[in-house]
C-alpha cells in the first residue's frame, strides 16, 4: 500500500484528508470530531528504522493494542514506533512488505483506539 492508497482509503472510510502541519511531506491523519491523530505518514531514513542502505522509506505510524505491538515488531515491515510511544504505537513500512489488508486493519484499529473524546473530565 502506498501513501496515496492510504489517503484514498481513509478518505473513503472516514472522510479524512491528510493534514500537513509541518513544512514537509509528513502527513497527519486526524479525527474530525476530536482532532486526535490516528495516523502519521512520513519519510524516514532507512538507518533510523534499523534498515541497511541509503535513502528513506515511506512509513505509517498507527496506534496499536499494546498486546499486539511486540508480536508485530518481529514481523517483516514492522518497526518500533518512530518518534511515538513505542508501547502503544507501531511503524509500518509502506513498501509492499506488509499486505494491504493488514495495513487497513491496523488503521481501523488506530482510528477506533483514538476516537474517544473527553468532555469535562469524562470519556464519552
Amino acid at each position: 500500500m502506498t501513501r496515496q492508497e492510504v489517503f484514498a482509503w481513509v478518505k473513503q472510510q472516514y472522510g479524512t484528508d491528510p493534514d500537513y502541519p509541518w513544512a514537509d511531506d509528513n502527513a497527519v491523519l486526524r479525527h474530525k470530531s476530536n482532532n486526535k491523530w490516528y495516523g502519521l505518514i512520513m519519510e524516514v531514513g532507512r538507518g533510523k528504522l534499523g534498515l541497511t542502505g541509503e535513502g528513506t522509506v515511506e512509513a505509517l505510524n498507527v496506534k496499536c493494542d499494546p498486546q499486539m505491538v511486540g508480536a508485530l515488531r518481529t514481523r517483516q515491515g514492522y518497526h518500533p514506533a518512530y518518534h511515538m510511544n513505542k508501547d502503544k504505537w507501531i511503524t509500518v513500512r509502506l513498501d509492499g512488505s506488509v499486505p494491504e489488508d493488514e495495513i487497513e486493519n491496523l488503521i481501523d484499529l488506530s482510528y477506533r483506539l483514538t476516537e474517544t473524546v473527553r468532555k469535562h473530565g469524562k470519556t464519552v
